[in-house]
């Protein structure tokens, strides 16, 4: 019997789980929309039918390809895009490239050029380049953004005053002097009125701005101005909108070979490059919404490229705009709650019924109006905050020549230029190095400011040369790159110097790659001032044992200077050569450092590593160290320090455990907070210090005399003193860190009591826990309520108190999960509290 046919036995006892003669339940699944989806949908809706119609008309196309553009970019690019939340359609991006290829080729063999650019973005789909494209510079994109809504402005301003725009920017400076002296008072009237209500609607005070807001702008602002000029019986140009039987469908490409390639390459291009940006930054937009909203995937920028380019053929096919991402579709999409691609394909089917079912309304729209809303969109393309960003980032140069050359060229060679000046900005960044050589009282110090490569080899040789024989001398490297040459330059002189009875001390002060010499194998692995690595003094495995008559590697000070030994170069920058085994990738840990010898001994764990012991040396290096790599940089702000006093904005308190570092958890410095430790962060209560008034008095400074703003109690994986608390046994010796420990006995109670009331009895309510997960185990369990036991012990103080009454100050609880690296903050929801991960923020804004 075939294993696929049940048995008489097996059909017999099968149980039936629907009624018989009804399909089985799921069997028939509805389509169904969420509310919020709908109500995005409207709202983008509302912002693309003026938008898509008003771009048409920039671009000289029929104004019917905007609402073809603006459907397919809907429902197509919607459905089978990566961006589940970018909204497609016709781009103001487009519209010089679109006009201009209208006016060399015409409207047809623009619709075909469409499809061949939709072809072209399939093929770059298929070999999954999506992230290749994101390596243009944003100064070129910005750039490129800016000239072309310089483009639009200057264009539209013509149809604003009542004329007709020229075919290039200027072209159209030259006729605008004419244009003013032959303007048209109703287009003119018509065309302030919807730019004062594009600007005013949004600034509606009061409880009816709130309630008005919720309408876009954009379509007030046509809305309103239609309407005024319907009213006042006004004569001027309005949308015309031809039979859709006649409506001018692709043909077959017809010009020269390289000027259509030209064409399919600068319209892939740019719409290419517009989407997968705006998918980038509808990511960002997703991130920042409340995790109430619901969770959205994130882009997958191949797929968006495959689903960009189907809409392009499909909407080329049917006679429409070229399609992109539209950056204000999509964060109207974001803002009004969207949670999925379903508001994305709806706002795409009511453009079809629109473009279907309103025709006589939308005929009544003034070109006027259009052409102002139009201009609007052009002169927000010229951002304030890209310039201020690519100014901090000294790239102004890139941005103002791709700015220019889109403005008087065109886009592809606008773009080209941009980026020929990009790289050749690059180039002379990489070449730009500073070198210097001065005496400080006997010891010469190089410096070496920029990227070491090779084109910097013959200055660096000729400084070096300079250090007289035998002298001592300190070569700082302050950059992130060495090629080569520059090495084996460095190394032959290093080598050359110390025989000659010199010594050098090559350091950095940017966290970097040690390289050593094989002679010096058995030194001290660590690099100088690598974040947070200055303890890990490792002996590589090639180095004998603790105790032998060779130097150990603790002889060397931890993020400092090595002792004066020949052949060592430290503090080397990443992607410098080095000798096998010392550079990146090296073998032993996934960084490239060597891997630590381990020992053991009697009172610990067989197999643990235990780091070697420090020298009695190593304090006065380290210290050593600071005043020649960080004093120099700090020594500005620290005096501004002492000049002004301390004032932090918050007290924070935590556990006195060597791996929370406070300064690394909250990106602070000097000055900004005011830290409390003591093992196992406890605030004793008000009368229970027990001769111990260090808390409570650091409470009373902070809140009183350094009117701190919040304060914070941080709690950590692995606390030693909590587990200490779980393992206490009653009765036992006394000791200062049992007396200590005490002050814990609060949480402990809170988590047993909570245990009780969670198994049926009366009791608190249920334990804080971390979001997305249970606590892994006990000592978690009592790290998270001692946090909030120990804020529940802060509101007793009576400093603190009246600052809570006054509303000047807040309390915080955080965890910091040791081995994640990843920190929580606790958010109050009436069960116990909920500790929420923080999560990552665009902050280059």
């Amino acid at each position: 019997m075939s294993a696929c046919v049940p048995s008489r036995a097996d059909s017999a006892r099968t149980e039936h789980v629907h009624p018989p003669h009804s399909p089985p339940p799921g069997g028939s699944r509805r389509f169904r929309v969420a509310g919020a989806d709908v109500s995005a949908a409207i709202a983008v809706f509302l912002i693309a039918l003026p938008l898509s119609l008003g771009i048409a008309l920039a671009t000289g196309a029929p104004l019917q390809a905007g609402l073809v553009a603006a459907a397919v970019g809907g429902i197509v690019a919607g459905r089978i895009g990566g961006c589940p939340l970018q909204v497609s359609g016709p781009a103001a991006g487009l519209t010089v490239v679109t006009a201009d290829l209208i006016q060399r080729y015409g409207w047809r063999t623009t619709c075909a050029i469409t499809v061949l650019a939709g072809l072209a973005q399939l093929g770059l789909g298929c070999l999954r380049v999506a992230r290749s494209a994101l390596a243009v510079s944003p100064a070129i994109v910005h750039g490129m953004l800016a000239g072309i809504g310089v483009t639009i402005a200057v264009a539209q301003l013509h149809i604003v005053l009542g004329g007709t725009p020229q075919s290039s920017v200027p072209d159209n400076l030259v006729a605008l002097p004419a244009q003013l002296a032959d303007l048209h008072p109703a287009d003119l009237a018509v065309s302030v009125l919807t730019l004062s209500l594009l600007l005013l609607w949004p600034r509606i005070p009061g409880r009816a701005g709130q309630l008005l807001g919720k309408l876009p702008a954009a379509l007030i602002a046509v809305a309103g101005a239609t309407a005024v000029a319907a009213l006042a019986g006004l004569r001027l140009p309005k949308v015309d909108l031809p039979s859709w039987s006649s409506h001018a469908l692709a043909t077959l490409p017809d010009g020269p070979v390289l000027g259509l390639v030209a064409a399919v390459l600068t319209t892939t291009l740019v719409c290419s490059v517009q989407s997968l940006l705006g998918a980038v930054a509808v990511d960002k937009l997703v991130a920042a919404r409340p995790v109430s909203t619901g969770h959205v995937k994130r882009s997958d920028l191949d797929r968006e490229l495959l689903g960009q380019g189907a809409a392009n053929i499909v909407s080329g096919s049917l006679g429409g705009l070229p399609i992109a991402g539209v950056a204000v579709r999509s964060s109207a999409n974001v803002a009004a709650g969207a949670v999925s691609r379903n508001s994305t394909m709806l706002h795409g089917v009511l453009v079809v019924l629109a473009a279907l079912l309103m025709v006589p309304a939308l005929e009544l729209i003034p070109l006027a109006s259009l052409a102002s809303l139009v201009m609007a969109v052009g002169l927000k393309m010229v951002s304030l905050n890209h310039i201020r960003t690519v100014t901090r980032h000294r790239e102004v140069l890139v941005y103002a020549v791709t700015t220019c050359g889109v403005v008087f060229l065109g886009v592809l060679e606008g773009v080209a230029l941009g980026i020929a000046v990009a790289v050749g900005v690059a180039l002379h960044r990489l070449t730009r190095t500073r070198i210097t050589h001065d005496d400080a009282q006997g010891v010469h110090h190089v410096h070496v400011r920029g990227q070491l490569t090779f084109l910097a080899v013959p200055r660096l040789s000729r400084v070096l040369h300079q250090v007289p024989h035998g002298a001592d001398a300190v070569v700082e490297l302050d950059g992130s790159f060495m090629d080569h040459a520059a090495y084996e330059a460095l190394q032959d002189w290093q080598k050359t110097h110390t025989a000659q009875g010199g010594a050098v001390d090559i350091t950095g002060r940017r966290p970097g790659t040690r390289i050593s010499e094989p002679a010096e194998a058995d030194g001290c692995r660590c690099r100088p001032w690598t974040p947070w690595r200055n303890h890990q003094c490792e002996r590589p495995p090639s180095a004998p044992a603790p105790g032998t008559d060779r130097q150990t590697t603790t002889d060397r000070p931890h993020g400092g200077a090595p002792a004066k030994a020949p052949g060592t170069v430290t503090g080397a920058a990443p992607g410098a050569a080095g000798p096998a085994g010392t550079g990146p990738g090296a073998p032993g840990t996934p960084d490239g450092s060597s891997i630590p010898t381990t020992s053991t001994s009697p009172t610990s764990p067989v197999g643990h590593a235990r780091p070697a012991r420090p020298t009695k040396g190593e304090l006065a290096r380290g210290i050593s160290a600071f005043h020649r790599n960080t004093a120099p940089l700090m020594r500005h702000e620290l005096a501004r320090l002492a000049r002004e006093g301390q004032q932090p904005s918050q007290l924070f308190l935590t556990c006195a455990d060597s791996r929370v570092v406070t300064s690394m958890i909250t990106s602070s410095g000097p000055g900004d907070l005011f830290v409390v430790r003591n093992v196992g962060n406890l605030v004793p209560r008000p009368g229970e210090e027990g001769g111990d008034d260090s808390v409570a008095a650091a409470i009373e400074y902070a809140v009183d005399v350094l009117k701190v703003r919040s304060i914070t109690v941080c709690g950590h994986s692995g606390c030693g003193a909590m587990q200490a608390l779980l393992g206490a046994e009653p009765g036992g010796a006394r000791t200062p860190l049992q007396r200590w420990l005490r002050h814990g006995l609060p949480s402990l109670e809170h988590v047993s009591v909570s245990e009780d009331a969670d198994g049926g009895g009366t009791g608190r309510p249920r334990l804080p826990r971390l979001a997305g997960r249970e606590p892994a185990d006990a000592a978690e369990r009592l790290c998270l309520a001692n946090v909030v036991q120990q804020l529940e012990h802060l509101r007793a103080h009576e400093s603190v108190a009246r600052a809570l009454g006054a509303g000047d100050l807040e309390l915080h609880g955080m965890y910091f999960h040791v081995g994640e690296a990843q920190s929580y903050l606790l958010s109050e929801d009436g069960e116990g509290g909920v500790f929420q991960l923080v999560l990552e923020t665009d902050l280059t804004a």
